[in-house]
């Protein structure tokens, strides 16, 4: 026991201060790409290169149109590597969670030049950026419930990896229990569900029954690329392509897979969903 002691103390604190601060990221942590439409002078090869088809690029009547899909994006970088003017760039910026899964798409529209190249930028829309809760969460969800916020994680299908970085909130590196949020074993003991994986065909059975027997008011999570849109799997004859195919979805997380800050931003995102579902759904 002394020796256990002891090394808790040399050890000192573990737990990082998200979302109070900024995290320490890894020089080499790739998180989404960013795109200067305006110096884009083509969007061609970035589309090709997109194993996801989360680039899109449509030409007709002299104007190029441009789609941008971060619900599709793996942040794998392939974009950046074949935009070679320098206008795609990969950042370290992961929090990218949304209510709406329309703010995860960006569009941008160019006039032609003869030789198919783009000319002038005529309009485009910015990036998701979704504010961060406050400090006192731990607090807001007691008054909010009156107790903890339970989850039930649900693989639908996934790879693992979404898996992997939703285990490590609960070490005592990210220890998302101290705010009061906890994963719980039955979906009838849940107020939100967290879904990973395309959700393949196979699951979405079981996935509908998971959903009927959370109680009112309860809020879906859709988590990683797989989630929002079938990612790298797509929609096929295995798989539905995404969550909302099967279920109502409140808070979208993209990421291939999202890291544990990028889930606990998501998650803090849909406790403004769980407050206005118990406005209008009171538990008894």
């Amino acid at each position: 026991m002394f020796k256990i002691l002891q090394k808790t103390f040399s050890v000192g604190t573990a737990t990082v201060d998200y979302p109070s601060i900024a995290p320490r990221l890894a020089e080499q942590f790739r998180g989404c790409p960013e795109f200067d439409f305006a110096a884009w002078s083509d969007a061609r090869p970035a589309a090709n290169a997109c194993p996801t088809g989360a680039i899109a690029v449509c030409d007709r009547d002299g104007v190029r149109q441009v789609t941008v899909d971060y619900g599709r994006c793996i942040f794998c970088g392939e974009c950046a590597e074949a935009s070679l003017d320098g206008a795609v760039r990969m950042t370290q910026r992961f929090e990218l969670a949304a209510t709406d899964r329309r703010d995860l798409v960006l569009f941008a529209e160019y006039t032609l030049h003869p030789d198919g190249s783009h000319a002038e930028l005529q309009s485009a829309t910015s990036g998701p950026g979704a504010e961060i809760p406050g400090k006192r969460i731990a607090a807001a969800i007691h008054n909010l419930l009156g107790r903890s916020l339970s989850i039930r994680q649900v693989d639908a299908g996934s790879c693992n990896g979404c898996e992997q970085e939703i285990v490590a909130l609960n070490n005592p590196v990210h220890d998302i229990e101290r705010f009061g949020i906890h994963f719980v074993a039955s979906p009838r003991h849940a107020d939100m569900l967290l879904v990973t994986g395309p959700v393949t065909r196979n699951m979405e059975l079981a996935l509908r029954k998971t959903w009927a027997a959370t109680p009112d008011p309860k809020v879906v999570v859709a988590v990683g690329a797989c989630g929002i849109s079938g990612g790298i799997f797509g929609t096929n004859y295995a798989s539905l392509g995404g969550v909302d195919a099967a279920i109502p979805v409140d808070v979208y997380i993209p990421g291939c897979p999202p890291r544990p800050e990028a889930l606990l931003h998501g998650i803090l995102l849909a406790l403004g969903q769980v407050r206005q579902r118990m406005s209008s759904h009171p538990r008894g």
